[in-house]
């Protein structure tokens, strides 16, 4: 079976906007640890977009990936649904992938959106959710017991 497309077709203005949205929560990084800052953004399907960035602790476990703290920020103003969300780093050679617990988290809230990954010159990959996380594990399966 052939990997859906995000069920919500982003106009290249949303795009950008979406881009460059990510680029600029990258800048508020605190990242004194890695020195990897990393900025996401995702786009609900009413068309807003919340912005984040990952926030690190001396406990190294108690930090918070960007597209956690953008996933969060979203939810927590009353937002679940979601067309899209865009990652930026510093990486020159590979496109920033979200970690597994960003994947996890973003399939909480659907498996059909768009995940943009870019790279420090702009250029980006998009994939869905389900592409990243096959065979995942979701709400719907708590929902049967």
């Amino acid at each position: 079976m052939a990997p859906k497309r995000p069920s919500c077709a982003l106009k290249p203005e949303q795009v950008q906007q979406l881009l460059l949205s990510s680029q600029e929560a990258k800048k508020f990084a605190y990242c004194p640890y890695s020195h990897f800052p990393v900025g996401a953004a995702v786009l609900t399907r009413s068309g807003r977009i919340f912005s984040g960035c990952n926030i690190e602790n001396a406990c190294y476990p108690l930090g918070i990936c960007a597209e956690r703290t953008a996933i969060q920020k979203a939810v927590s103003e009353g937002h679940k649904d979601f067309s899209a969300i865009a990652i930026a780093s510093d990486l020159q050679d590979d496109f920033i992938s979200p970690c597994g617990a960003c994947r996890q988290v973003m399939r909480e809230f659907g498996t059909n959106f768009a995940v943009y990954m870019t790279k420090l010159d702009g250029t980006y990959v998009v994939k869905t959710v389900q592409e990243l996380l096959p065979a995942s594990f979701g709400p719907e399966a708590l929902q049967k017991i």
